[in-house]
């Protein structure tokens, strides 16, 4: 079982920037880590990905603000967000593609001035 703790979350200003972290109770080393969104009454989204040898990919709304990274020493994955607009509120969430996988319970991010 792996347990997923996110968090850094908050409100912030619109062109304001959060870190995201989310700890995990295991081992990532093996796994890749991936950044999920969902804002209210949306499908949940895939926001950032990185795979256990550090390849990421993004989303093409978030590309170019939104850096995603890990440290497998501390077990942790991070989502570092620049230049934040409105339309990026939304609940992130974290997740480990361990076995079957596993999601974190995620961390509000408001948008707004």
């Amino acid at each position: 079982q792996v347990q997923l703790v996110e968090s850094g979350g908050g409100l912030v200003q619109p062109g304001g920037s959060l870190r995201l972290s989310c700890a995990a109770s295991v081992s990532i080393a093996g796994n890749a880590m991936v950044w999920y969104r969902q804002a209210p009454g949306k499908q949940r989204e895939l926001v950032a990905f990185i795979s256990s040898i550090g390849s990421t990919n993004y989303a093409d709304s978030v590309k170019h603000r939104f850096t995603i990274s890990r440290d497998n020493a501390r077990n942790m994955a991070y989502l570092q967000m620049n230049s934040l607009k409105p339309e990026d509120t939304a609940v992130y969430y974290c997740y480990n593609d361990r076995g079957l996988g596993f999601w974190g319970q995620g961390t509000q991010v408001t948008v707004s001035s």
